[in-house]
């Protein structure tokens, strides 16, 4: 069989490729030359991008066997995610492994600004020696507000914490209590704005937080203050901020970041109290290697079938150690409930009960919804797009949990209403030390049935012969059976057979044991993969 093809579409550390290892077929391609990377992504089952490679709708329409896009850092403006999720390709980034280099780059830039470091350094090369032009200020007692306290903020925080700056932050998304352990003080922005000396913007590139500093915002800071932006281009309105020095309302920038990139020729060049650098925030030996190792790793999982917990465009979080051998499982009582259905569900609930619910069992949900549409829609089902075909389709899904399992150490139940009212519902359960996966209920009926690819139901009402006649019938047709069970409500009650095979039923077959048995329901479930 031929590798996986995985297409490197940037310059990346020789680590990533180490992590890769030798199972994949590693190709090359300028990803930032369009023609190229469109003909070399036709054939790519994963492609590694850095941050010049546009990964966008009519890239992934391109790939026909594409399962993975993987960006070496931590921004992913340049993906499609949206268009990603919807052909089932997964998204995967590596989002600490810049945080501390780009918190020590923010840190370098409020003290260049405040020490005028780089013009000084400039000014001396050139022949000039000005001391007096050059006059600085001291950061000890300064207030430094952080605008976004999340990884990278708080390493700013307590970095420049350790400089006798006085700390304050902006961020609704955290508790006051929280910033208090870290010695920060939360404000609202506009208070932000008001009482800091220096302002460092660490907040994702989002419609809410475009422009966010802007001429509104300073108008509201004081005259010798110092903005700091080596997040995101276009946080910091550039246009405005040239307003503001201009007019000796903002005394200087620190940007490594702006709104449309490489920019080489902006108006705020013209200041001397700029200090402006070319998106280094990730630019460090260390953080390279780190995310590319990072990203190898994901590839190496996503494309053996195993699921990426960090993955961006994929719901639920770290996958527990005890949680892992539930997913399969999942997936195949996911395919089973819609094998027992005929239909789509106009509700799905997945409910897990025992003791797995001590951890975040979110993915499993994720995988009985991966394995309900695997026979139902002609596109490849993933983790990615499994929740969009639900959606799609008006499924409302639910999960629901229990630490109380009376019968089993665990059981994992997909249950569905169907459009007339129907239920429907399987639950099976891991047995053993090596997770043996059965079958304990359909409905109503108790079971106790090792579940594998091949297995067919009969719901009847119960009587005598019917075992008969189902093994005459299966017999004549050489389909051995090597699993059964019955299982009745009361006797000459509604009756179900459960059946373990060898080999899966014909539909012929199966149509014939329903009319004999006079089945009101006969299906049959094949889970080989081809």
């Amino acid at each position: 069989m031929s590798k996986p093809v995985v297409l490197i579409a940037e310059e990346l550390s020789p680590a990533t490729v180490e992590a890769l290892g030798p199972d994949f077929e590693i190709r090359r391609c300028n990803g930032a030359d369009r023609a190229e990377l469109l003909d070399a992504i036709r054939e790519a089952d994963a492609i590694l991008i850095r941050s010049a490679t546009r990964v966008d709708a009519e890239a992934i329409a391109a790939a026909g066997r594409l399962r993975v896009v993987a960006r070496a850092g931590v921004g992913l403006d340049n993906v499609d995610v949206s268009a990603a999720t919807k052909a089932g390709v997964m998204v995967v980034n590596a989002p600490t492994s810049n945080i501390v280099t780009a918190a020590e780059l923010a840190c370098g830039l409020i003290l260049a600004t405040a020490r005028n470091i780089p013009q000084a350094n400039a000014a001396l090369k050139n022949g000039e020696w000005k001391r007096s032009r050059y006059t600085g200020v001291e950061l000890s007692e300064k207030t430094l507000g952080v605008v976004g306290l999340g990884r990278i903020g708080v390493l700013v925080a307590q970095r420049m914490s350790a400089f006798g700056m006085k700390v304050v932050a902006y961020d609704p998304y955290v508790q006051p209590a929280r910033a208090a352990q870290m010695g920060v003080k939360l404000l609202s922005l506009d208070e932000l704005l008001t009482v800091s000396d220096f302002i460092t913007v660490h907040l994702p590139k989002t419609p809410e937080t475009l422009g966010l500093i802007g001429d509104e915002a300073l108008h509201k800071v004081k005259p010798d203050v110092r903005i700091i932006n080596a997040a995101r281009g276009g946080i910091v309105d550039e246009a405005a901020l040239h307003s503001a020095i201009k007019e000796g309302r903002v005394a200087g920038a620190g940007l490594d970041v702006f709104a449309v990139e490489p920019c080489t020729d902006s108006p705020l060049f013209e200041f001397d109290t700029v200090v402006a650098t070319p998106h280094l925030g990730a630019s460090t030996g260390e953080a390279q290697e780190k995310a590319g190792v990072a990203v190898a790793r994901s590839v190496r999982l996503a494309l053996a079938g195993e699921l990426v917990p960090d993955a961006v465009n994929i719901q639920g979080g770290v996958i527990a150690e005890d949680v892992r051998p539930g997913l399969p499982l999942a997936e195949k009582l996911g395919r089973i409930f819609t094998a027992l259905a005929g239909g789509v569900a106009q509700r799905l609930d997945v409910e897990v009960c025992g003791e797995i619910t001590q951890h975040d069992v979110k993915i499993l949900e994720l995988s009985a919804l991966k394995g309900v549409f695997e026979d139902v829609v002609a596109e490849t089902v993933s983790y990615v797009n499994a929740p969009l075909f639900a959606q799609e389709r008006g499924v409302e899904v639910r999960l629901t949990t229990s630490s109380e399992s009376p019968d089993h150490r665990n059981v994992i139940t997909v249950r569905g209403t169907l459009t007339g009212g129907e239920e429907v519902a399987i639950s099976g359960t891991l047995a053993g030390p090596k997770h043996q996966q059965k079958i304990v209920g359909v409905g109503e009926h108790t079971l106790d049935l090792a579940l594998t690819d091949h297995m067919a139901f009969f719901r009847y009402t119960d009587r005598p012969g019917v075992v008969g006649t189902l093994g005459r019938i299966l017999g004549a047709a050489e389909i051995n059976i090597a699993g059964m069970q019955v299982s009745r409500a009361e006797e000459g009650g509604d009756a179900l057979i459960a059946l373990t095979l060898d080999h899966s039923i014909p539909p012929a077959v199966l149509t014939e044991i329903a009319e004999e048995i006079g089945a009101r329901s006969a299906r049959g479930v094949n889970l080989a993969t081809d």
